[in-house]
């Protein structure tokens, strides 16, 4: 290895003025020890991603392999809240997109400061020997308006961005966030403190229904006006529209239902949550793939509710029993996104990516690379 190698590698400077020859050797000994344990094929790879794109497309992976198969013309940011994994590191770095840790925490322990600088060193220690660029935080526990926990869970915030654009450069921080910021679930957060300490939020615009206090039925899982309301919500408390991140679902719901209307109103089950006498609860979620392979055996077929711009459809069992399946699709995607455009927010992203099917097969290649593409920026597909 040449030294002007090590020199763009960062392994090694000019030596410190007063700094003995043996002093310089055992330094140079240090730093090339730290590059040794970088798991790619090459060493620049280990390097965290200083460049802040115009555009976020923030995606979150759950493990497995499918990240081989993503669109990384457009991936700005990876979420691992798998398992982690070099090779993904490695690929990410090399398509100039960062990796982020998955950060979480019991709101009760970071009351005490001396827990949180704790936590923040163990995630920073984690995120330097993995040779990541960040972290996500993603906190989704009750929180009171007046207790200690609303202000520890910003300072947590603030003091996790500090340290980690401090010790990492270029590195990213943010904060997973509700669809609206109107205590939903019972998350009073302080909303325009965390947005100033952090990057940016990541808004999560589905599971809406997760709090149902009218009539118990089936409803889209991110329904048009309900969602963008919650941003509009955002921006009038001043957050600046380009700290705010559109996450999208990348899944359904599906659900049981008591009674299904010949006008396809499916009455559910009263699952109460966080004071709600319903929920979403009442059914399960459904990765897009599936979706896409049950729907041409339903009873109904494709249909689309004009009220909440969502697609959905109903079908039968193998006991008897009608089920109604609620999801987001490109249509009804697309017509959120275009606010992104409008509103000048900062990007977009999904939970999750693993959730569409990779598998190659013609039909399902056509299904992935649609939900793909309505991720860009509306004036690049012009």
């Amino acid at each position: 290895m040449s030294r002007p190698q090590l020199r763009r590698w960062g392994l090694v400077s000019s030596p410190p003025r007063g700094v003995p020859g043996l002093a310089l050797l055992a330094l140079l000994a240090l730093r090339l020890a730290a590059g040794t344990d970088c798991p790619c094929p090459e060493p620049e790879l280990c390097r965290p991603i200083r460049h802040h794109p115009d555009f976020e497309v923030f995606v979150f992976d759950v493990g497995q392999k499918t990240w081989k198969s993503y669109d990384w013309s457009q991936i700005t940011t990876v979420a691992t809240f798998g398992k982690y994994d070099s090779e993904l590191m490695c690929y990410a770095h090399s398509k100039g997109a960062r990796v982020v840790l998955k950060g979480d925490v019991s709101l009760k322990d970071i009351i005490d400061p001396a827990f949180r600088a704790s936590w923040i060193a163990q995630k920073l220690n984690l995120a330097k020997t993995q040779y990541m660029d960040g972290i996500n935080i993603d906190i989704e526990q009750e929180v009171n308006c007046l207790s200690p926990e609303y202000d520890a869970l910003t300072a947590l915030v603030k003091e996790t961005t500090d340290s980690f654009h401090r010790e990492i450069e270029g590195s990213q921080v943010t904060f997973d966030v509700a669809w609206s910021p109107k205590n939903i679930d019972r998350r009073c957060y302080n909303y325009t403190g965390i947005a100033d300490a952090c990057d940016f939020l990541f808004v999560m615009s589905y599971d809406e229904q997760s709090q149902i206090w009218s009539e118990c039925i089936a409803a889209a899982n991110a329904p048009y006006n309900q969602t963008l309301t919650g941003y509009n919500d955002y921006i009038k408390m001043s957050i600046n529209p380009k700290k705010l991140v559109m996450g999208v679902p990348w899944y359904g719901y599906d659900y049981t239902c008591l009674n299904l209307s010949e006008d396809h109103v499916c009455t559910i089950a009263k699952v109460p949550f966080r004071g709600a006498p319903c929920s979403d609860a009442a059914g399960r979620q459904v990765p897009y793939k599936t979706i896409m392979k049950q729907i041409n055996s339903s009873i109904s077929g494709n249909l689309w509710d004009k009220d909440q711009q969502a697609p959905y459809y109903n079908y039968k069992d193998p006991a008897g029993h009608f089920h109604q399946v609620w999801y987001d699709n490109p249509q009804s995607i697309s017509l959120k996104a275009t606010y992104i455009q409008n509103y000048g927010l900062r990007g977009i992203g999904m939970w999750n990516a693993n959730c569409l099917d990779y598998s190659g097969d013609a039909v399902a290649k056509q299904q992935t690379e649609e939900m793909w593409e309505v991720l860009k920026p509306k004036l690049l597909q012009r």
